[in-house]
């Protein structure tokens, strides 16, 4: 498995990208719903371009590394509501298929009865994807471990960021 380091920059650029594809496309959306976390920055953006409101359903599966069971919140966390009509599920991945696979199925069995449409968008779509997103900036066939800017965070201590930043 080879790795990609990506920026900031990068990070917001490739989210940029995503954005323009869905709006090329001339598909709209009602509602925007992100996985959290890593689909939360992405959600964040595109609510914010497309106008349109967000909610977060919150996901869990990799421990560092290693992917585990996946586990969803128990209900979405929004500001609607309800939520209906045309839906935009966004993450910052598709990696085996399964997070975005599953969450579809839970939207439809809460919301199934409200929602006409759900459509899927990520930054980088992994060739080991049981799953093709409807939209993506990336297509990754060699399905790279991905090195996010936010990661650093996941292996400092708040102490240890006060320490790095007093020092």
């Amino acid at each position: 498995m080879t790795d990609l380091y990506i920026s900031w920059t990068e990070y917001h650029q490739k989210i940029e990208q995503l954005a323009i594809k869905i709006y090329q496309s001339g598909w709209r959306c009602d509602r925007i719903v992100c996985l959290a976390k890593g689909g939360l920055r992405v959600g964040d953006i595109l609510c914010r371009l497309f106008d349109q409101p967000l909610a977060i359903l919150s996901s869990a599966s990799y421990r560092g590394k290693t992917r585990g069971e996946i586990v969803f919140s128990q209900h979405l966390s929004m500001t609607e509501s309800n939520l209906t009509g045309k839906v935009l599920l966004v993450d910052d991945l598709v990696d085996s298929g399964v997070s975005l696979s599953e969450a579809i199925a839970w939207l439809k069995k809460r919301y199934g009865d409200e929602i006409t449409e759900i459509k899927t968008a990520v930054i980088w779509y992994k060739a080991a994807s049981a799953i093709a997103p409807d939209y993506y900036t990336d297509y990754l066939k060699d399905n790279p471990w991905i090195h996010q800017p936010f990661e650093k965070y996941e292996q400092l201590t708040p102490e240890q960021l006060f320490l790095n930043l007093t020092s």
